[in-house]
């Protein structure tokens, strides 16, 4: 908004005439009058628009001025507006109550024109004021984001014409082999009578890249740049990461070039140092050049040019890897969104054909439950692979927080395998499970170790042929417990080996398969046990021979002695109806709910929002409240700490309700003090169960 136009002033009154006294008495200020006729209204009108300051009427209906502004401080975005209580009774215990809900000043009535528009005009003042003191500031920090912005894109166009510079020397093409060929071209013989490059590998070793044989425009180009020659020898790769380290070109010892290949072992050099390929602070690898004759140094002019060389060779070369690295990561993406299409059309068309189906025939039709155990079920499969998306982007950035718990490998095993006994009886597959006699003890979460197993043993299941054998076990093997999932399926060849737990890979992803999935289990299955300490790795004969999956997490060498704890309160069920508010802004999804919750006997209220939820507690007095987290304006997490903060140990049983995932809000529902935690589409029996239980 501009200084010069209106602000807000909200009046508050259940009176209309009393609204209009004022709105006569403060038309010589020229703002913009809100009006609001109880404090409900007033609460709504906060949510939508800021206010110079606030008139309120003490003596309301329903909710009076006091309760009025204990709900308006509640709200950071109204929790200091200036506040002036207009009342007719004017004694000391009064104001003292005011002052302490935040109040600003008094008015008494019958309202004195002059003195309401003399005390509104200051605050509108200095609203004015401030809102220009914030536009000053934020146009400051426009400018100087402006600036910033300037020098970036400076810094970007020198940069810029860098790589074209480079792009013009070396990188004709995107290879990175080819890319290498015409590094080596270029500096022999310009710079260096011979020249030998060696690269890093993903193990950081560093290894010889025999390229001299090749043609700067890749006609005839070999793999020989990554499948490696010959590893650098110790003294070689010392003075390799001396000059990565420090960035800059250094002299190499002489005697230390007798195994690389493109030097020569019968070669007489005078003079030898080695330039580091380095970009985006990682070193890439290094280019050895070497020079003949008795008296021939390198001068600081040459060594300059040959970093300067090797810095745009470097960007040349990671502009290789990154454009190989998206190509192939698009190509999994592309292949992915594919599959995830199709995996989520299949139960969406069962989900939509069961439901006209439902139409057309009699509920006393068997084929009537046929189509709801259909939805139900297919809703159940379409819930489980976003858990999975959700899970596999949560670990990938790192927000996942595991629970840990001291767990027994063996009891693991043995849930796990029950858990999925359908699956493989359904199959006809023969499990084979192995049990360790020994305790083994190991500090994990249990909710994720299992999904960990479940997701092996799943994607065995699916990857063998009916009749099948699957073997599931585990044991001890130093200060490890090693899990294993062997299968007699299809198994993984071997170009395929290296890369199978990364995102996006899958060996079949043709959409005509029939195993179904997205093929991000693998991913979650490293992810999770990385954080768990432990590691993963798989074996395979190739296609047509099977795959074995390990898991090695750390066990517990000395297992703590646990000691008794102080009996936790006890939790009594009951079968008798309650009274429930649901929180929901999603109309069909509160109607829906709603009418289940009743349907089993409870009395149900709903509300839409924060302001009247607090309102439907008070007057419902419910003794469960199902709370949406995602409300507008205020939203579940401010509901749940105003009620905590009003009621205390006698608020309701707050059950937080979101469409986020559990690990996600976990530590935010804690905080504002949730009984229990459900993610929507909260399992009927999982409500069940909480619905029988008492505070």
């Amino acid at each position: 908004m501009k200084t010069s136009d209106p602000v807000n002033i909200l009046v508050v009154d259940d009176v209309p005439e009393n609204v209009l006294e004022i709105e006569v008495a403060l038309a010589e200020l020229g703002q913009n009058i809100i009006k609001a006729q109880s404090g409900r209204d007033a609460l709504r009108a906060l949510l939508k628009d800021d206010c110079a300051v606030i008139l309120l009427d003490v003596n309301m209906a329903h909710m009076d001025g006091f309760q009025t502004a204990a709900l308006i401080r509640e709200r950071k975005r109204s929790e200091h507006t200036p506040i002036i209580f207009i009342t007719a009774f004017n004694n000391e215990a009064l104001m003292a109550k005011g002052y302490s809900l935040g109040a600003v000043d008094f008015i008494s009535t019958p309202i004195d024109p002059d003195v309401l528009r003399t005390k509104v005009g200051v605050f509108v003042e200095l609203y004015q004021k401030t809102e220009a003191v914030r536009q000053q500031a934020a146009h400051r920090v426009q400018l100087a984001r402006e600036q910033a912005a300037r020098q970036v894109a400076e810094k970007a166009m020198r940069r810029s014409a860098l790589l074209a510079e480079a792009s013009r020397l070396l990188s004709r093409s995107l290879d990175f082999d080819t890319t290498l060929a015409s590094l080596h071209r270029t500096v022999i013989p310009l710079l260096a009578d011979a020249c030998q490059l060696v690269l890093y590998d993903a193990n950081n070793d560093i290894w010889f890249a025999h390229v001299s044989s090749r043609k700067a425009n890749g006609d005839g180009a070999t793999s020989g740049s990554h499948a490696r020659v010959e590893q650098v020898n110790h003294d070689l790769a010392k003075a390799v990461r001396s000059a990565a380290a420090s960035g800059h070109a250094q002299p190499i010892p002489l005697e230390s070039l007798t195994s690389a290949p493109d030097l020569g072992s019968k070669r007489k050099w005078s003079s030898a140092i080695v330039a580091p390929l380095i970009a985006r602070d990682a070193p890439l690898g290094a280019i050895i050049c070497c020079l003949m004759g008795a008296k021939r140094r390198f001068e600081h002019d040459d060594i300059a040019l040959i970093e300067n060389l090797a810095s745009r060779a470097a960007t040349a070369l990671d502009n290789a890897q990154l454009f190989q690295t998206i190509r192939d990561g698009e190509r999994r993406k592309d292949e992915f969104l594919a599959m995830l299409g199709h995996e989520l059309r299949n139960p969406l068309a069962a989900i939509a054909n069961a439901g006209e189906l439902t139409k057309l025939i009699e509920p006393t039709d068997p084929t009537f439950d046929e189509s709801l155990e259909i939805i139900r079920q297919q809703a159940s499969l379409m819930k489980r692979l976003v858990d999975d998306l959700l899970d596999v982007s949560r670990i990938t950035s790192g927000r996942v927080q595991l629970q840990k718990s001291l767990v027994s490998a063996g009891d693991v095993l043995t849930r796990v395998a029950e858990a999925n006994y359908l699956l493989f009886s359904s199959r006809h597959h023969t499990l084979h499970l192995s049990i360790p006699d020994e305790e083994i003890l190991l500090e994990a979460d249990p909710y994720r170790l299992e999904q960990i197993l479940s997701n092996l043993l799943v994607n065995a299941a699916k990857y063998t042929d009916p009749g099948g054998e699957v073997w599931f076990g585990a044991w001890r093997e130093g200060h490890d417990v090693v899990f294993r999932v062997k299968d007699t399926g299809i198994g993984i060849g071997a170009d395929l080996l290296p890369n199978v737990f990364d995102l996006f890979a899958q060996a079949n992803r043709s959409l005509h398969r029939a195993e179904g999935g997205l093929g991000i289990g693998l991913t979650i299955v490293r992810g999770l046990a990385e954080l768990h300490g432990g590691r993963v790795w798989v074996t395979s004969a190739g296609f047509g021979h099977g795959a074995e999956f390990f898991v090695a997490l750390p066990v517990v060498v000395d297992a703590p002695t646990v000691e008794p704890s102080e009996s936790a309160p006890t939790v009594e069920a009951t079968t008798q109806p309650r009274r429930i508010l649901v929180v929901e802004d999603q109309p069909a999804l509160a109607r829906v709910t709603v009418a289940l919750l009743e349907k089993l006997g409870h009395e149900v209220r709903a509300a839409a929002d924060g302001p009247e939820a607090l309102l439907a507690v008070r007057e419902f007095n419910p003794e469960v409240v199902l709370l949406d987290i995602g409300l507008p304006g205020m939203d579940g997490y401010e509901v749940a700490r105003s009620l905590r903060s009003e009621m205390g140990r006698n608020a309701p049983m707050l059950v937080a309700m979101t469409g986020y995932g559990q690990h996600d809000v976990n530590r935010h529902a804690r905080r504002a003090e949730f009984d229990h935690h459900l993610v929507k589409p909260a399992d009927l029996s999982l409500l069940r169960d909480l619905l029988t239980q008492t505070k």
